[in-house]
């Protein structure tokens, strides 16, 4: 077998990082906070590339290969469009540019809800092909035997409940859920159900409050907040959306930066050095040796 070096000097894809131990699905279930435990919240963003993998990476327990890359990547109004190959190839390409993250990757819409078994062989495909070592899957008390089927033959899975965007056809918005009594008590019985059935951690989306805080409270597992409670074990959020790289953000956002900003106003320069014959100059040419 030929052998291939890389000359780290140029190469994008593979920079030196510092050696280091990935965080492991044990590890991410025993970061359960609680009276008397002193643990910091998890700390979870999406990444969908190797770059933005390698810039979050240190800073993260987990990143998530979110279904989302449909509405950030791909455009799309709706994460229900989003295909298995689609997330495999960004779970590999996150994967790669990490060492430290635990990474997870959602399961698309239509890639696990038929049966347990249809869900087995998403999953395996998923952790087989990106190297990954947890899967993600929406829904609660109706996937509560698929998550106990994955859990028992090896696939680390977790559970999101509350507002679940793959059923926004359903839904028919993206309100905070348990806004009545009757709606409250679903999302409860839901994240039992999950944690009853053996996920290693779960993701609480766009929920009231209270409900989020008596949700972590009442399951053994981590929660995951985004738009839910400061309460919660960890919060994640979409990278793009807190680095301000979209104008219109779910009010649960808050922006870190605005790189939209500083990217147009790095194009408008560039686009008017091209345009006056600014660049390139000569320590941007190849010259002959003389």
């Amino acid at each position: 077998m030929s052998k291939i070096t890389i000359d780290t000097d140029t190469s994008r894809a593979h920079p030196n990082p510092a050696p280091g131990k990935r965080m492991t699905v044990p590890k991410i279930r025993s970061m359960k906070r609680g009276p008397g435990i002193a643990m910091e919240p998890l700390v979870m963003l999406t990444a969908y590339t190797t770059r933005m993998a390698q810039l979050l990476d240190k800073h993260c327990d987990m990143l998530l290969v979110g279904d989302s890359l449909g509405n950030v990547i791909y455009g799309l109004d709706s994460t229900v469009p989003v295909s298995l190959d689609m997330m495999i190839a960004h779970g590999a390409a996150v994967v790669r540019g990490s060492w430290h993250a635990q990474v997870t990757v959602d399961m698309p819409f239509g890639s696990y809800e038929q049966s347990p078994e249809q869900a087995f062989a998403s999953a395996a495909r998923i952790l087989k092909e990106t190297g990954a070592s947890a899967v993600k899957l929406e829904g609660g008390e109706a996937m509560a035997e698929t998550i106990h089927f994955l859990n028992s033959r090896g696939i680390p899975v977790i559970g999101h409940v509350g507002l679940t965007p793959q059923a926004i056809n359903v839904l028919g918005s993206y309100r905070a859920r348990g806004r009545d009594d009757a709606e409250a008590d679903k999302v409860m019985r839901d994240a039992k159900a999950v944690a009853d059935a053996g996920a290693f951690c779960l993701v609480i989306e766009g929920v009231m409050e209270e409900i989020a805080s008596d949700i972590t409270k009442a399951v053994p597992i981590p929660t995951i907040g985004i738009g839910a409670s400061a309460d919660c074990d960890g919060q994640v959020l979409v990278t793009e959306d807190m680095l301000g790289l979209f104008e219109r953000v779910p009010r649960f956002v808050k922006k870190y930066h605005d790189l939209a900003d500083q990217i147009s106003d790095a194009v408008e320069t560039y686009a008017n050095e091209v345009r006056s014959n600014c660049f390139p100059r000569e320590d941007q040419l190849y010259r002959a040796k003389k």
